[in-house]
């Protein structure tokens, strides 16, 4: 794991957003299958068609250890892109997790696995394996693009997606925002009610 993946596994995603400007958080949707799940890796991306999933078993060939796959399924919320066996293969060879514009199955096996899984929901429904996705490919999932390589963090509060080139300065800055918020909280609370006013006064303008 590179310095910036270790910084990015430390961070919140609200911090990361706020050094942003918010720019690319994928929507509210997509969610974690449990409140404890924190991913924080390099994209390998998937594109597939309307209800198929091939092209999953080729992006988790394709992927190193710590990788996240994101998966463009295009939002659909009808087949699966994937289930507890290959939720399985994904964690045995060191895939951190997945992010997936679209529903997983098997859940109940796949809580039993721990693997963090980001997505839209589940379905009862297996996808299709007729051909036709491709991997580590620039798409768009929760209405950000997405580039091979990009940084991916996940938490309770969303995910979040952080180009590349843009990383250490990112990290830099989601840094200072906690530095100032942890001094704010300082201020605000130093004294009980007195301070509170006070703060509030202040920003208010009184």
């Amino acid at each position: 794991m590179t310095k910036v993946e270790v910084s990015f596994q430390h961070l919140p995603t609200t911090a990361i957003s706020d050094a942003t400007g918010g720019h690319t958080n994928l929507r509210s949707e997509i969610k974690p299958l449990a409140d404890h799940f924190k991913i924080a890796g390099r994209a390998v991306t998937v594109r597939l068609p309307d209800g198929e999933n091939g092209a999953v078993l080729e992006a988790i060939r394709a992927a190193n250890e710590g990788d996240i796959l994101v998966i463009d399924a295009k939002g659909n919320t009808n087949r699966a892109v994937a289930g507890d066996f290959v939720i399985s293969l994904a964690k045995g060879l060191g895939v951190q997790g997945f992010v997936v514009d679209g529903v997983i199955r098997d859940i109940a096996a796949i809580r039993e696995l721990d693997f963090p899984i980001f997505a839209l929901g589940t379905t009862v429904a297996a996808g299709n394996k007729n051909g036709g996705g491709q991997v580590n490919i620039p798409i768009a999932v929760g209405g950000v693009t997405v580039h091979p390589g990009d940084y991916i963090i996940g938490d309770v509060d969303g995910v979040i997606v952080v180009p590349m080139e843009d990383a250490e300065r990112i990290v830099a800055a989601a840094d200072s925002k906690l530095e100032k918020d942890a001094a704010r909280a300082h201020e605000a609370h130093a004294n009980g009610k007195e301070s509170i006013i006070a703060y509030l006064d202040k920003v208010l303008g009184k």
